[in-house]
């Protein structure tokens, strides 16, 4: 009589293919890494250049260098916190210093800690695709353990927002001196809105605004703030994605304005 072993004596099948998956779907981290990377290489070189990031005619500021708290900030850009920071050495801009607080953010954003494991990492690339390391061990150890300092990064983030919310109004300024709108100043105005979409729907907003609640119906205001933060968060992804080259994309525009590449469209004075 033939006995059959149990399906666990006989292993997993040996399949030789690195997944089964017939889609392609290697797109997506590949299209996130292009997407991540052209931010980075963008960022590099404009901390470097350390310059023409105020157009002082428009009152146009970029957002890599808002707030300029340097005495190394040219004239008039530091409308908003003064300048408490020294003079700095000729090879450091002000931009390293505040990009450090929404970068910070960035980097230990949950959604962006998904995207650039999968897209940088190949930890996993994709669902049902083998890691492409041998070992995990999660955030545990050093530096991912520093993933943690999150919600600490989502303080000066909040902070980021209202000065570039600051900014935002001062591009209101007309060339005169009265009340003007150009196309810098939509811009600006539409990059604050997607700051605030990406920083408010954050999971560690969410958290703080509605977490440690037994009964909401006790804290009607809380809940309500926590329903629209949700909303947001719901759209976390896509918020990340606009935010991202919505900055990138300010900041290059008050870049070529106060270069004199282009010349500010304006809409009214």
């Amino acid at each position: 009589m033939t006995s059959t072993l149990p399906s666990a004596a006989r292993g997993r099948p040996k399949i030789s293919a690195r997944t089964l998956r017939t889609d392609r779907w290697w797109i997506t981290p590949l299209l996130t890494f292009i997407g991540l990377l052209s931010f980075v290489i963008y960022g590099m070189v404009r901390i470097f250049v350390n310059a023409h990031y105020w157009a002082p005619e428009q009152h146009y500021l970029a957002p890599f260098y808002s707030p300029c708290v340097s005495e190394s900030c040219v004239p008039g850009s530091s409308h908003f916190l003064g300048q408490p920071f020294p003079q700095l050495p000729p090879w450091m801009s002000p931009a390293m210093i505040i990009l450090a607080l929404p970068g910070g953010f960035r980097l230990t954003c949950y959604y962006y800690r998904k995207s650039y494991y999968r897209s940088f990492w190949l930890s996993p690339p994709a669902c049902a695709v083998p890691d492409g390391h041998k070992n995990y061990t999660g955030e545990r150890r050093f530096p991912l353990i520093l993933q943690n300092s999150h919600r600490y990064f989502l303080y000066a983030a909040i902070l980021i927002g209202c000065v570039l919310t600051y900014d935002a109004v001062l591009a209101f300024k007309g060339l005169d001196g009265g009340f003007g709108i150009g196309l810098g100043t939509v811009i600006l105005v539409a990059n604050v809105i997607f700051i605030w979409g990406y920083t408010l729907g954050c999971h560690s907003c969410r958290n703080i605004v509605g977490g440690r609640l037994n009964n909401f119906s006790k804290h009607p205001i809380r809940y309500w703030m926590w329903t629209q933060v949700s909303k947001l968060n719901a759209k976390h992804q896509t918020w990340a994605w606009i935010s991202l080259f919505s900055v990138m994309g300010a900041d290059l525009y008050v870049w070529l304005v106060a270069s004199g590449v282009i010349t500010d469209f304006r809409f009214f004075n």
